[in-house]
C-alpha cells in the first residue's frame, strides 16, 4: 500500500485501535497461477493469550482467524506461507462544497491497515474451537449483547469440522490515514465539523479520528 508521509499514522496504536474497531478482513494470498488469486472476508482477532503483551506494536503480534474449509482458499494455505490481512476503518467522500474554496477537487478521506505475516494452519479440533470461543468472547465483549454462549458448545463441535482456523504472525504493517492533512488548517476544519455534524456514521468516526491528529 503506497502511504505518504503525511498520511501516516501519528502513533502505532492507531493501526492496533483499527483492527480492534474493524475485525473483519480481507484475507489476500496469490494462490497459483491457474486458480489465484484468493481473497476472503473472515473475522480476526489478537490472540488473548499474548494480546496483554502488545505495546501498540504490531510486528511480532499474533492474530487468529478462521474460515470455512470448503473455501478453495483454505487448501490454497500453507502453514509458513505468507498472507495479507487488510483492514478497513472510518471512510467518507469528501464534496468540494465543502471547502469554500476555488478551484478545488473532491476525494475521498479513509483509514486501513494492511497486515503482512506468516499464517500457521491449526488442524486439531479441539484448538480450533479454542479459537471460535476466543472470537465469541471478543465479539460479544465489543459488539454484541452478552449472549453465553455455554449451552452451544455442542453445537459448537457439531460444526468445529468444517471450520478451518489459523495463527497469523505479523511480519509487517502499514496503516493509511487519510484525513484531509494535506488542506490547509482552515479547510481541514471545515471538512471535520462538517463530518461531525452529519447523520452518517462512517462521517463522525471519521471526525473523531481527525479531532485526534496533532
Amino acid at each position: 500500500m503506497f502511504v505518504p508521509s503525511f498520511y501516516r499514522e501519528p502513533e502505532s496504536s492507531w493501526m492496533v485501535d483499527l483492527i480492534r474497531g474493524n475485525p473483519l478482513a480481507l484475507a489476500v494470498a496469490n494462490g497459483s497461477a491457474d486458480s489465484g488469486p484468493f481473497a476472503t472476508h473472515l473475522p480476526v482477532i489478537f490472540d488473548p493469550e499474548t494480546a496483554a503483551d502488545r505495546s501498540g506494536e504490531l510486528t511480532g503480534a499474533t492474530l487468529l482467524g478462521h474460515m470455512n474449509r470448503a473455501n478453495p482458499h483454505w487448501a490454497a494455505l500453507e502453514t509458513g506461507g505468507v498472507l495479507l490481512l487488510t483492514f478497513t476503518g472510518p471512510h467518507s467522500y469528501v464534496s468540494p462544497t465543502v471547502y469554500q474554496v476555488t478551484p478545488a477537487a473532491p476525494t475521498w478521506n479513509f483509514t486501513a491497515v494492511h497486515v503482512r505475516g506468516v499464517v500457521e494452519k491449526i488442524e486439531s479440533m479441539e484448538e480450533t474451537l479454542q479459537v471460535v470461543e476466543a472470537t465469541v468472547r471478543a465479539f460479544e465483549g465489543a459488539f454484541g449483547d452478552g449472549w453465553d454462549m455455554s449451552e452451544s458448545l455442542d453445537y459448537f463441535r457439531k460444526i468445529a469440522p468444517g471450520v478451518g482456523a489459523f495463527r497469523f504472525t505479523v511480519t509487517g504493517a502499514e496503516g493509511m490515514f487519510k484525513l484531509s492533512q494535506e488542506q490547509p488548517g482552515e479547510v481541514r476544519e471545515r471538512v471535520r465539523e462538517s463530518f461531525g455534524q452529519s447523520a452518517c456514521a462512517y462521517k463522525r468516526e471519521t471526525a473523531e479520528l481527525m479531532n485526534r491528529l496533532p
